[in-house]
């Protein structure tokens, strides 16, 4: 099962700061605040639950063809990584709930982790 960002942003209740083209389906989700665990799990073209909020997070994204960074916890991501998603064209939106309760969703819709 996959989902558009359309969907996911209405299940989780999500802030958007930066959309998609709204053509990529999601098929998998990927949950961690370690940057080295991402860039070695099987997350290429999932959606990214984290609490980072940092610039390198744009870089992890690039490197694993993230389809879009899940910012939880209600943490507001910084203007430079808001920027840099903008220029590499990465969805970024933020959720309220917590990762858990975030991934609980993602897993509602049909995501694998």
């Amino acid at each position: 099962m996959s989902v558009n960002l359309e969907t996911l942003i209405a299940a989780v209740e999500a802030k958007v700061h930066v959309a998609d083209d709204g053509a990529r389906e999601i098929e998998k989700a990927v949950a961690g605040d370690l940057l080295s665990f991402v860039m070695g799990s099987d997350a290429d073209g999932a959606a990214w639950v984290t609490i980072q909020t940092h610039l390198n997070v744009a870089a992890v994204a690039v490197l694993k063809d993230i389809a879009v960074v899940i910012v939880a916890s209600g943490r507001e991501p910084a203007d430079d990584l808001i920027a840099r998603c903008r220029e590499e064209g990465i969805a970024l939106v933020t959720a309220e709930g917590s990762i858990f309760d975030v991934c609980v969703t993602l897993g509602e819709l049909g995501l694998k982790g």
